[in-house]
């Protein structure tokens, strides 16, 4: 049967609230978090001093290096949130004047992991 002849039958105001009461059900997902402080690496190339600073602060960048910071800490873990993208800092390279290296310190990031036991069959339970 097509869902509009058992709303017809069984009357909508009731198959609605079950079918909302189901999907309720289905995100009762638990996470563990977890903030983590980490510093992404300076580029091996020197460049100009507003190249590099653009290269650091670029959104591909910094996601790139949260996710490790995240996957660093073990099975399951994923970004959450980037909370902070931390201060710049660049450092001209040795020999080259006009040339830096730039990257980011203190980047905070908070990660998650389902929680053991909050989705699928419990132990000892069908």
């Amino acid at each position: 049967m097509k869902l509009r002849h058992i709303l017809a039958k069984t009357g909508s105001a009731a198959l609605l609230s079950g079918l909302l009461l189901v999907a309720g059900q289905a995100g009762a997902a638990e996470y563990m978090f977890r903030d983590l402080l980490g510093n992404t690496l300076a580029p091996q190339k020197c460049a100009a001093e507003s190249d590099a600073k653009t290269k650091a602060t670029d959104s591909y960048n910094v996601d790139k290096y949260v996710k490790v910071f995240c996957e660093t800490q073990g099975y399951g873990w994923h970004v959450s949130e980037v909370k902070d993208n931390g201060k710049l800092i660049c450092n001209e390279c040795d020999g080259k004047s006009g040339k830096y290296q730039c990257h980011l310190e203190d980047v905070r990031v908070t990660c998650k992991r389902l929680k053991p036991g909050s989705v699928g069959m419990f132990p000892g339970e069908g």
